[in-house]
Order: C-alpha cells, then structure tokens, then sequence
C-alpha cells in the first residue's frame, strides 16, 4: 500500500531526538520491511502546551488541511492514512477529514484518551481525538493502559495490541562484556518526568553510597547543569557522556552492568528495551507503561511507584548478587532480540493491518 504517515506530536524527521520521535521512525521501517510504500504527509506539529495554544493553531490547520487536499486532488493518493500518537496536547485534524474525502483507510497508533482531560479545558482537542479513534479501522495500542483508556471512553472502537520495539540490528552485531559495578541510564536532561527520574535516582543513590558503583550517564538537554546538580555528592562516581549516536549508544550500553532510570510518568521507554538488548537487567518503578517493556522478576526488577527505598534496595541487590544480574542481563537478550525486533514487528503489524480490513476502505 502507498501510506500516508503522520506523527501530529512530533514529526520522524524532528531534529530534536526523542523517544516519540525514535518510535515514530520504528513504525515507518516497520511498514517499509512490510513491503509498503510510506509518505511522511505532513511535517505539521499539532503539539500545544495550553488550550489557548492549540486554539491559535486552527488557521494554519485550516491552510495544510487545504495543501493536503489540492496535493492528493492532482497527484497520486495514499491507500492508507496512518496517525501515530495522537492524543489531548496533539490530535489529528487532518486525518478524519482526508480518509473520509478521499475514501482512504485510517489507522491510529499509540492514540490515548482521558476524559479527566475534558475538564481542564481541552475538551475541543479531545473531540478531535475520540473522532479519531472512531473513525479508525483499527487503533494499535502499545500498553495496556492506553487500551483500557480507550476502551472506557469507547466501548465500540476497533482495538489490537502491539508490543513495543526497537532495531535490534545493532545489538545483534555486538558481544556484551559487562562491568557489573557499572550503572548505566539514558535520558534526555529536560523538566518533567525525565527529570523527576533524575532527582529520584540521585535520591536512591544515596541511600547506597556505600556500595560499590558508578554511574554513566548518556543523554543531554536544556537542564543539563540542574540534572548534573543533583550528583554532585557523589565526586568521581558519575561519568557525564552527553549525546550519543545509536551505534555509540549500543557500545556503551553494553560495558554496563545495570540500567537504572525510574522512569517517572514514563509511556513506555524504548531505552529499557535498548538495555536489555545490550545484555543489561534494568531497575525501574511499576509505574504508566514500564511493565509493557520490563518482565518483572525476569529481565528486571520493577519498584513500587514512588518508593525511593525500595528502588535503592533493588539497585544493590543486582550489585551484590552477580550470578542473578548475570541470569537477568541474557534473560533480557533473548527477550529483546527474541520477541521485540523490526522484524517481529513488521510481521504482526502487517498481520493486524490484514486482519482489520485496513487494506480496505473504513
């Protein structure tokens, strides 16, 4: 099929790296192994920090809803409209309105809904959402959470479920050679959540200074030097690595003993999965979509939601226990490189886009 694909939060082509945007590009390769043919239709971000933001975006949504339509009225036009995670902050205005015009397939990705979200003002951009996922042939949920959020607000709406994935191609390649004592975590240095995990992974750290470890840190971003802040109790244990490339990204992963991020309000979080391919058993909280890329008891080990302690207890009993950390880091190989490839992605996709009757028009 000729795809029309369309990320409203965060464009595949962004220049600012991200785990949407990391997704946003899995899902596109996924589709091209599945033999088709896919489009980026538009570059146009729908993401609004307030109401009144995404309000003042109506104008310019009106102009590229009309660029779309001329584009597709004198040119050849997708078979398929596929929209990945559309949700309050960034919904899809174009989509509905095309594959109905145009009588296309439609196809949402990782779509949420909160109705929680209709009383604090975001009520117009949340119709815009529940008419997305109506209108869908199918909407391809990647946690549980999302699906039960969906299926609460919707009771009607097509569901399937598929799993989250990385390339494994990069971990495939290399041969971990581990440094137990060796912590690692990824993340971008930004307010929020991400930085939520930092403080509390500071925290924890501290409750086991005594233990032997270090901690290297990849990732950058605009609160760099607050992130960096809240170790400096810890002189000469932290290695600051600053952005890196994947291939870079996989090397280092795998001379690490640990991947340890909390993973506050996390979606999901594509770097567990990174870790656990590189031979690393991650500690995380059992908290939003972690479970969905962590087998508990397995491949890691998941904390109550918020308990510092139980998170600093969990960190040295990896430490202290080798042979277990051992069993958890090729556990989480085999997991990854076993259930949670491109290529075991692309196949059930393809599978859930048959199955759904998107080849078809909705």
């Amino acid at each position: 099929m000729r795809v029309a694909f369309y990320a409203p939060m965060k464009s595949p082509n962004h220049p600012v790296p991200s785990g949407d945007r990391l997704m946003a590009q899995l899902l596109i390769q996924a589709l091209e192994l599945g033999g088709h043919q896919v489009d980026v239709a538009s570059e146009f971000r729908t993401h609004a920090s307030t109401p009144e933001a995404a309000a003042a975006l109506e104008p310019a949504i009106s102009a590229e809803l009309e660029r779309l339509r001329l584009t597709w009225k004198s040119g050849p036009r997708p078979e398929l409209w596929f929209c990945y995670h559309p949700y309050y902050k960034s919904p899809d205005p174009f989509g509905p309105a095309i594959s109905a015009e145009f009588a296309i397939s439609y196809v949402t990705a990782e779509a949420s809904y909160a109705e929680k979200r209709d009383r604090t003002g975001w009520a117009a951009s949340q119709k815009l959402v529940g008419e997305a996922i109506m209108r869908a042939a199918v909407n391809i949920s990647f946690t549980e959470r999302d699906q039960a959020g969906i299926t609460a607000a919707f009771p009607q709406a097509r569901l399937a479920r598929l799993k989250p994935f990385i390339d494994t191609a990069l971990f495939e390649k290399g041969s971990p050679a581990p440094d137990p004592r060796r912590l690692m975590a990824v993340a971008m240095m930004r307010a929020g959540d991400k930085m939520d995990s930092y403080a509390m992974l500071a925290k924890a750290l501290r409750l086991i200074e005594d233990r032997s470890w270090t901690l290297a840190v990849i990732g950058d971003g605009p609160m760099r030097q607050e992130v960096q802040a809240l170790f400096a109790d810890f002189p000469g244990r932290i290695e600051w690595l600053g952005e890196r490339n994947a291939v870079e990204v996989a090397e280092l992963l795998g001379r690490g003993g640990v991947y340890v991020w909390p993973g506050c309000g996390e979606a999901y979080g594509l770097a567990y999965l990174e870790a656990q391919a590189a031979g690393l058993p991650v500690v995380a909280q059992e908290t939003a979509g972690v479970p969905a890329v962590v087998e508990a008891g397995v491949t890691g080990l998941l904390t109550p939601d918020g308990d510092v302690a139980a998170y600093a207890e969990a960190v040295a009993a990896l430490l202290e226990d080798r042979q277990r950390r051992d069993a958890m880091g090729q556990a989480a190989r085999r997991f990854v490189l076993g259930e949670r490839s491109l290529a075991t992605a692309a196949r059930l996709l393809n599978g859930i886009l048959r199955d759904s009757a998107a080849t078809g028009v909705t």
